[in-house]
């Protein structure tokens, strides 16, 4: 089968290669997924850069942990009703050496989630990461009618999709951007206030938004750079859940500023869920996506030939929403 695949760490145009490796076997409990769609995400990149911690005993390694397809081939102890079903894959690539960037993919059962027929294979190969780690992200916050939520980078992959499953508990969402095109998507995610990071004080205008009373919950794209505007603005007893820090991975914060605000900071790993809180957010997603409420936001599609620019485009950070893979056929729809 054609695979994209590297065998040492390093930049896109140097390790990553194209070739002919063979097709896996699903073991017992696992299924075969032909893939017609792979996400890109930035831990995938990190990986195949070397800068995030992963298993390197592998002699190759399949990149991308997130996918879309078709199930066609079944394991021991795995129903034969599986065969032929649309479903999304997550944490393909973890602790494991073949992911999604490849003709075929064989992950454990329950990691092949039902994809609704009316949702593309190219959405559906971006739930994996990004949609699981915005449901845990706004969940932690208890969204309901009355509460207010701040998601800071609200048009970026995980952040349009958090507004859309906070708006839909009922929550009342504000929204950090840092241009005019990127507030027309948080507005379109259902933002009921956008606020221009690079032109408006935040804090300034979220203390006026809930007249000095702060947000009962923030969803934080880059703690690092933000944590000091938080403690400004987290409501008392607030929460906020961190889910990146890339531009300041290390920095000092002000213990007594968040205690003062009696606050709880989450961390949210989605590689390292515990399985209540996949089991939730995969049924909650699930609802979502028939009820139409989430529509994950494609923001590029490449070959697999192309998938040291797809990566490229990944680490640039100029396309705003999902990158993704299109592999056997037409990812759009049930081909």
């Amino acid at each position: 089968m054609r695979a994209a695949y590297y065998e040492k760490t390093g930049t896109a145009a140097k390790v990553l290669q194209i070739g002919d490796i063979a097709c896996p076997e699903p073991g017992a409990g696992e299924v075969l997924v032909r893939i017609h769609a792979s996400g890109i995400n930035p831990s995938d990149v990190k990986k195949r850069q070397g800068m995030m911690p992963a298993p390197t005993d592998y002699p190759r390694i399949v990149p991308h942990s997130d996918g879309a397809g078709i199930i066609e081939a079944v394991g021991p102890a795995v129903p034969k009703t599986r065969l032929g079903q649309r479903v999304w894959l997550w944490n393909a690539q973890w602790h494991r050496p073949f992911g999604t960037a490849a003709a075929c993919c064989a992950v454990p059962s329950d990691q092949a989630v039902d994809l609704p027929d009316h949702i593309s294979f190219a959405q559906g190969a971006c739930l994996g990461i990004p949609a699981q780690t915005a449901w845990v992200a706004v969940m932690e916050g208890r969204p309901a009618p009355g509460r207010t939520v701040l998601v800071h980078g609200g048009a970026g992959s995980v952040g349009a999709l958090a507004i859309a499953i906070a708006q839909n508990a009922g929550a009342q969402v504000f929204v950090t951007v840092s241009s005019d095109e990127k507030a027309a998507i948080a507005r379109a995610a259902g933002a009921a206030e956008v606020i221009n990071y690079r032109t408006q004080d935040v804090a300034r205008t979220v203390r006026n938004l809930t007249d000095g009373d702060g947000v009962d919950h923030i969803v934080d794209v880059d703690f690092g750079a933000n944590h000091g505007v938080n403690a400004g603005i987290i409501a008392l007893n607030g929460t906020i859940a961190a889910y990146s820090a890339p531009s300041a991975p290390v920095f000092e914060m002000s213990y007594y500023a968040f205690a003062a605000r009696a606050a709880r900071l989450r961390f949210v790993q989605v590689y390292l869920l515990t399985k209540a809180e996949r089991t939730s957010a995969i049924a909650g997603i699930t609802d979502l996506l028939n009820r139409e409420g989430l529509a994950p936001m494609i923001a590029g599609r490449f070959p697999l030939e192309r998938i040291a620019a797809a990566h490229e485009a990944q680490e640039a950070g100029t396309l705003i929403g999902n990158i993704i893979l299109d592999l056997n056929g037409d990812s759009h729809g049930n081909a």
